[in-house]
Parts: C-alpha cells; sequence; structure tokens
C-alpha cells in the first residue's frame, strides 16, 4: 500500500513521469474529493497522487474540498503527505521560481470548513498544532533538494490567505509585520486537517511571483504562467529524489 501522497496545486494539476495504474473515486463523509485519487509509479517507487483544483485546475482555493481530499487519502492508507503549492514571495530572498520549504502557518481564511472534531464527539477535541508541519518530512525534502542540487528556503512562515483574488499591498505589509515569508491561499485548512487525522504532512511551496508591492513590476496571469513552468521543473526534480529516499 502506498505511504505517500502529493497533493498537487497551480501547475501540478498532472503528473507528468507517473505512471498511472489506476484511478479510484473515494466517497468521504464529506463529499467528493477534488477528482480521483491516482495510484501511480514515480521513478520505480509507488505514490498516490490528487490534483487540489481538479484534472483541469477549475476549482478556487476557497472552493476546495479539503476535508473530503485528506480523507480520502487517509482513508487509501497514506501516512505522508506532500503538498505542492504555488506562493508569492514576501522574503527579499524568495524570488519567483525559488522552493521554500515552510517551518511555520498563519491562517488568514476565512468560512472554510477546517475540522472533522464538530459532530458526534464523545468528547472535545483538540490538536496540537504548536509545530503544523511534520518535520521528518521537512528533513527529507530538504535532503531531496540537496541531492538535486536545488538552492531551496529552508523555513519561513506560510500566510494563508482566501482567495481567489490576489492581496494588496497593505495587506501583504501586514503579513510581512506578522512574519510571514511567503502568501498562498490553500495551505489551511489542508495542514490542520492533515494533523487531526494524524498524517505527516509538508510542504513544497514554489514562488511564482514577487507578492503586491515587493518589485515594480505588475503581477500578470503570463508571468505567474512563465515562473510556474520553471518553476515546477524543480519541483518535480525534487521530488524524484524525495521518492528514492522515503
Amino acid at each position: 500500500m502506498q505511504d505517500i501522497a502529493i497533493i498537487g496545486g497551480t501547475g501540478l494539476a498532472s503528473f507528468p513521469g507517473l505512471k498511472i495504474i489506476r484511478k479510484e473515486v473515494v466517497r468521504t463523509p464529506y463529499g467528493s474529493p477534488s477528482g480521483p485519487v491516482t495510484f501511480g509509479d514515480y521513478c520505480g517507487k509507488q505514490i498516490i497522487f490528487l490534483p487540489r483544483h481538479g484534472s483541469h485546475h477549475t476549482i478556487p482555493p476557497h472552493m476546495v474540498n479539503y476535508r473530503a481530499n485528506i480523507w480520502a487519502l487517509h482513508d487509501k492508507g497514506v501516512k505522508h503527505i506532500v503538498a505542492v503549492a504555488a506562493v508569492g514571495g514576501i522574503h527579499q530572498d524568495i524570488e519567483p521560481t525559488r522552493i521554500v520549504i515552510p517551518d511555520q502557518i498563519i491562517d488568514y481564511t476565512y468560512g472554510r470548513p477546517h475540522t472533522y472534531f464538530e459532530k458526534d464527539l464523545s468528547q472535545v477535541q483538540h490538536i496540537d498544532f504548536s509545530t503544523p508541519y511534520d518535520q521528518a518530512l521537512r528533513d527529507k525534502l530538504i535532503k531531496a533538494a540537496e541531492l538535486a542540487n536545488i538552492n531551496v528556503f529552508k523555513g519561513g512562515v506560510y500566510g494563508a490567505t482566501q482567495g481567489p483574488r490576489l492581496e494588496t499591498t497593505a495587506e501583504i505589509n501586514k503579513l510581512e509585520r506578522d512574519g510571514c515569508d511567503v502568501v498562498g491561499m490553500t495551505g489551511m485548512p489542508e495542514a490542520a486537517l492533515a494533523r487531526e487525522l494524524e498524517m505527516g504532512y509538508a510542504h513544497c511551496a514554489m514562488s511564482v511571483n514577487w507578492a503586491a508591492g515587493r518589485s515594480e513590476e505588475l503581477i500578470t496571469l503570463d508571468s505567474i504562467r512563465e515562473c510556474t513552468e520553471v518553476g515546477m521543473e524543480k519541483v518535480r526534480a525534487l521530488l524524484a529524489k524525495l521518492v528514492e529516499i522515503v
């Protein structure tokens, strides 16, 4: 049974190099996941792949059924999740196409179903979320980057915003004052849901643009697409090394 799953974000709705063994539509108590769970062979190792935004990238961040996605992976026996995500760089050293392996997260989202612990409980449940990412999995991602000769940003705070619009400069200034190094729209509640189901979770976040006010250039979808194409080549190379060492 596959032990590791990769959740694909923007730029990774499909997974070139993945030899598909089968696809399975998983039914969950929380509705339908973003798409079928794909079982495949990647670089000689069996993994599971799930596109967060759907196979055609049509589900916006605030409409993703995060509970169904994480539940479906747990139901298939996944123990560890690598979540690929596109982010905007706030920190001066996180330029477009640089990969970040964050170690903290701040949640600015709202209105998203964010927990499994809400009905038919024998007692109120709480999780320790002091360190939101699995350190052992982060270490393996960093090691994989070294093996692939990719210079990743080790650590940093992911600021999770609601989307789907991009942020204002004033909002990014606030996030920076709060300590955020990157900004994205899908980091929560995904990470917390994985923790509730006792699954190891880590982000492989790739900068696709400077956050608002961090560059004189306008943020355009064309420039984001260009950076995504270049950056995802790095992500795929990192993941190839990762599956060798997990």
